[in-house]
């Protein structure tokens, strides 16, 4: 595959977690985000995209959506846990993206906010109006996702290259 050819980055925020005694890390989902995280499965298989890779943070609430959600997927990508996910900035998750092999075309990234609605927003330079709108509008609620595309490297990755192609968010 070229570098030159379109990439796409699916950014999911985690699915609502459960408020027990245990540290911020160790947070469960509670009942509505394991619904709404087989639902955002579902919704990311109706993208159509085949994901190379995909990266989960490691906070129990982010492994615990992508097991519930990866079991709608017809086929499952690579994964791997990523402790860098947890808690980092837009920026750090740039780095990270960085760091992807240029085999990947199409990545799935599986956080938490503010990082992953930041992230959505500083590299989102273009894009389809009405998903921007809804974007905008909504937020970046528990179980959303974005589906943003980019030409080039992993490498180039940076602010404002993409154009976000796809936004959906469960019903609240």
């Amino acid at each position: 595959m070229s570098v030159a050819e379109s990439r796409r980055i699916v950014l999911f925020r985690h699915a609502k977690a459960d408020w027990p005694q245990v540290t911020d890390h160790e947070r469960p989902l509670a009942d509505r985000g394991r619904m709404d995280a087989a639902e955002a499965g579902r919704r990311l298989t109706d993208t159509g995209i085949a994901f190379d890779l995909a990266l989960c943070s490691t906070a129990v609430r982010t492994r615990e959506t992508w097991k519930l959600a990866v079991q709608e997927f017809p086929q499952r990508p690579k994964t791997v846990y990523e402790e860098r996910i947890y808690e980092a900035s837009p920026g750090e998750l740039i780095a990270l993206l960085n760091e992807t092999p240029d085999e990947v075309r199409n990545l799935l990234v599986i956080g938490h906010n503010p990082g992953i609605q930041g992230l959505a927003e500083v590299l989102a330079g273009s894009g389809e109006d009405t998903a921007r709108e809804r974007m905008a509008r909504r937020g970046f609620p528990a179980a959303a996702f974005a589906v943003l595309s980019f030409g080039g490297p992993w490498k180039s990755l940076e602010p404002a290259v993409a154009s976000l192609q796809d936004y959906w968010a469960p019903a609240e």
